[in-house]
């Protein structure tokens, strides 16, 4: 678990770490093509949070969400329950007997950051005040700089010694309309070897919004049938997606088998 008062960390050196997992083989070139579309430095360094020298587990969970700040969420009425749809991630986690090993990061789909990795009794749950969903949907350039994050952070861990594991959810409920230099393939890169390192969940929620098809959309981008969730537009629908994110979250956090849960999928 973290000391208590840890260190401000130093900027991490990124390309430092893109090639170290290069060089494990965790990141193929075409990936790291995808990581130059995005003007990525300073987006990833406002997610890495937790300095790794202040944490003295013998291994993490990274849990990493995405939630949609669009302004449709607020005009489906759907706000309140991504609110809480996070919030009892954040709850749910707290009950596993690994919670000292968890640690969270948000960062909403329009780029801004919650809060970056940290320990899982230090994540700032989402409110009326700090959560107001009134922008675009940039989903595949925010996807990778989400994935990117999630990648820099695992190197961290890798390189110091810590086995890692991650899962990742990204929330939307609507089609890319506002992503202005990437695409699903450079998504799709990143997807695919974060998923062969078998040390990765990554899952979609797509909520209704009437029109999209939310399965190929994510399925484009990589992320498997299993790992993709299509609630209604309905609170309850939400929270209930939440709900099974929670369960499979929760699963994939305590088990010794992370590859064979990962292949699973959801929790039903």
């Amino acid at each position: 678990m973290s000391s208590n008062k840890p260190s401000k960390p130093a900027p991490a050196n990124l390309n430092s770490l893109f090639k170290s997992a290069q060089d494990d083989g965790t990141l193929s070139a075409k990936s790291a093509k995808s990581l130059n579309v995005v003007d990525l430095g300073a987006q990833i360094q406002a997610g890495l949070g937790v300095d790794v020298d202040d944490v003295e587990s013998s291994e993490v969970v990274l849990v990493t969400l995405m939630p949609d700040d669009s302004g449709s969420i607020r005009f489906g009425g759907n706000a309140q329950a991504v609110r809480d749809g996070h919030n009892l991630v954040l709850e749910s986690l707290a009950q596993c007997k690994q919670k000292d090993d968890i640690f969270v990061h948000n960062r909403y789909l329009n780029g801004d950051v919650l809060y970056p990795y940290t320990p899982l009794d230090s994540a700032t749950k989402m409110d009326t005040i700090n959560y107001n969903p009134n922008k675009g949907t940039p989903l595949y350039d925010q996807t990778v700089v989400l994935l990117a994050t999630v990648l820099a952070k695992s190197q961290q861990f890798t390189d110091n010694g810590v086995p890692v594991r991650t899962i990742t959810l990204i929330i939307s409920d609507g089609a890319d309309v506002c992503s202005t230099r990437a695409a699903p393939r450079h998504v799709a890169a990143l997807v695919k070897d974060m998923l062969r390192a078998e040390n990765h969940i990554i899952a979609a929620m797509g909520i209704d919004d009437g029109d999209t098809d939310f399965h190929r959309v994510f399925s484009d981008m990589g992320i498997p049938a299993e790992w993709i969730l299509t609630p209604g537009n309905s609170s309850s629908e939400v929270r209930k997606a939440f709900q099974v994110f929670s369960q499979s979250a929760v699963r994939a956090s305590q088990t010794a088998s992370f590859s064979k849960t990962a292949l699973g999928g959801f929790v039903n």
